[in-house]
């Protein structure tokens, strides 16, 4: 490369100059012609970030608070035996897991509430609400997951529904990557298939079993693949 002599630089250094005055003035005009819509814009984009801290601040954090109370108060009647208490839901002095869900459903504990409420609703018998009130539970966790797709299995049994049920089973054998836990719902799957005369499901599930958790069953998965001959 032609070394540059000092006139040449000067040169192009009086013209990069010129460009960067040039791109300048027309950076300044952009601004001067749309300087309302870009304020109006940046004052957007300004209560936007002030709005989600403000929010999360000043609204989810006390209403996670607020939650809490009432799960741990609802908690603390279910330990006692007291499930008409932990259900609650007929006042705000004990709102109980249904009045901490129904007030609070946008938080985690408000959800895991739902969870708590639809296995009480269970206990007496009220099939379709704890369905529903299950169906309204999710959690990162799997293992709750699993739990829930099996309880929500027992209200589709309550309900007579026995082919949803086993499909919820079914989800709550795979859903757990704890082993005792895929054992217990792939064996429940498999007992209801067989009583819905599914014996090709029934052995399927059954012969999971023997294949991956013989450490849990005690060689009953061998009874039961005999089952799905005759029964």
């Amino acid at each position: 490369m032609a070394k540059l002599t000092n006139e040449q630089e000067g040169k192009e250094t009086v013209e990069f100059f010129k460009d960067l005055d040039r791109e300048a003035l027309n950076t300044e005009r952009f601004i001067e012609k749309y300087s309302k819509p870009l304020a109006v814009i940046f004052g957007i984009l300004v209560l936007g970030v002030l709005g989600f801290f403000g929010y999360k601040q000043f609204v989810v954090a006390p209403k996670n608070v607020e939650a809490v109370k009432g799960f741990l108060a609802a908690q603390k009647n279910l330990a006692e035996g007291k499930n008409k208490e932990a259900l609650g839901g007929n006042s705000a002095a004990n709102p109980g897991f249904l009045g901490t869900y129904n007030e609070y459903s946008g938080t985690a504990v408000g959800e895991l509430s739902a969870y708590n409420a639809g296995l009480l609703k269970f206990k007496e018998g009220k099939f379709q609400e704890a369905y529903d009130l299950l169906d309204n539970f999710s959690s990162d966790n799997k293992t709750l997951m699993a739990m829930k797709y099996g309880a929500m299995a027992d209200a589709k049994s309550g309900l007579n529904k026995n082919d949803e049920a086993l499909q919820l089973l079914d989800k709550a054998a795979s859903a757990s990557d704890d082993p005792y836990t895929t054992y217990y719902f792939t064996r429940k799957a498999g007992i209801v298939a067989l009583g819905l005369k599914k014996n090709a499901e029934a052995k399927k599930y059954f012969a999971t079993i023997d294949e991956k958790y013989q450490d849990y069953d005690n060689g009953m998965s061998d009874s039961y693949i005999e089952m799905t001959k005759y029964y």
